[in-house]
């Protein structure tokens, strides 16, 4: 069997050996500090630019852009427009057609999130760096290219729920975008049921949030009797029903987002499973160096040929080597979803192909993970390493 290397832990692994396998190389990049000022006139920095999300080849495009910096035209963003639910004034969320190619000036973490302030990736965030610039942003993909243009330094995202399952959404986006996963956070999401000040639970009508939120809180809704209405997120609603004075409505949320946007808090823990925990990624642009001095678990995807017993001697590479396997998640290959019938009949597609997305506890530091990858390479098709990092352990 030939010798394999596994570049950086992320890269896809190949059977040929070169001398780069064994050095790294560093990428300097210098960015222009987007400053704006705060009523109150104090500084925040603050991001503004164009991102074309659609086009699949903006990303390497930017890249090459950011070779020379003079060549960068940077917005600023006046003080006009803002959150103003709360008594403090705060950027709006990053959106994928105005963002700015600005870095952090400081010492502090700047972390990107989907959603609004109050949003519980707001709060994940704060929770995996507790002295960061949780930056908001409009969409998952907004995120994941924060972070590749150094706009921020790190992005903490969903990838699953223990009530909802899986975000696929992320999982698609991990394979498209080059970032590694440095890192996880297990958040135990609390739902309350929020309203402005003076109204009560039986003047309301209707309740607003994401729709996992008011499928997690089902019970409680319907013996108020309450009609449901979804909107793109928990800490959103909120904000809707706090900025236009309903007196109808209320909002399922975080007690964060009740305070931030000045609600009353008529119920807390209405979820109907106390045992309600998210998963969260965190995503960087390098990966970090793999130990063998604490728990750690490894990230992988990978797609095989079509065959009886295929899928079952993938998996075998890590129970043989008694490693066990926390997640397994198929996603279809979407540039080519489906394979052709090989039986001659009808010449009709017949099979999916599938993407393999596997999470073990094992350290790429670990020479027997290496062995099982080494192994797992004879028949995938495809194979790459996601991330080695720190197992998370804490549910608060």
């Amino acid at each position: 069997m030939a010798a394999f290397v596994i570049k950086s832990l992320v890269s896809q692994i190949t059977a040929k050996h070169s001398p780069s396998d064994h050095t790294s190389s560093r990428i300097e990049i210098k960015s222009a500090l987007i400053s704006v000022k705060r009523r109150c006139g104090s500084k925040i920095p603050v991001l503004a630019a164009s991102i074309h999300s659609e086009n699949d080849q903006s990303i390497e495009a930017q890249k090459k852009k950011n070779g020379n910096a003079k060549n960068i035209q940077s917005n600023l963003l006046q003080d006009a427009e803002y959150d103003v639910a709360s008594k403090d004034a705060h950027p709006r969320p990053l959106s994928s057609t105005h963002l700015s190619n600005s870095v952090s000036s400081g010492s502090r973490l700047r972390v990107a999130y989907q959603g609004v302030r109050g949003a519980y990736s707001e709060s994940a965030a704060q929770k995996a760096y507790p002295n960061c610039e949780a930056v908001p942003c409009e969409q998952f993909d907004t995120a994941f290219e924060s972070v590749e243009r150094w706009l921020v330094d790190r992005a903490v995202l969903p990838i699953e729920n223990s009530l909802g399952g899986s975000i696929h959404r992320n999982y698609d986006l991990l394979l498209r975008h080059r970032l590694h996963i440095v890192g996880e956070v297990k958040y135990a999401v609390r739902h309350c049921l929020l309203a402005n000040h003076g109204v009560k639970v039986e003047d309301l009508k209707r309740v607003l949030s994401h729709p996992q939120a008011l499928a997690q809180c089902e019970n409680t809704l319907t013996k108020l009797g309450l009609v449901r209405e979804a909107v793109d997120d928990t800490a959103g609603a909120a904000k809707h029903v706090a900025l236009q004075k309903l007196e109808d409505t209320g909002a399922v949320a975080s007690s964060a987002a009740a305070s931030i946007y000045g609600l009353n808090i008529l119920a807390e823990d209405i979820q109907d499973d106390s045992d309600n925990v998210t998963r969260f990624l965190i995503l960087a642009r390098e990966p970090i160096i793999p130990g063998t001095d604490r728990p750690f678990k490894t990230s992988i995807v990978f797609s095989l040929e079509e065959g009886p017993g295929v899928l079952f001697k993938a998996l075998a590479v890590f129970a043989l080597r008694q490693i066990n396997l926390t997640k397994i998640e198929s996603r279809p290959l979407r540039k080519q979803p489906l394979r052709a019938s090989d039986d001659g009949n009808s010449g009709l597609p017949k099979y999916f192909d599938y993407l393999f997305y596997v999470d073990f506890e094992a350290s790429m530091a670990d020479e027997n993970a290496q062995n099982a990858l080494r192994h797992l390479k004879e028949f995938a098709t495809f194979l790459r390493v996601l991330g080695s990092y720190p197992v998370h352990t804490s549910m608060v």
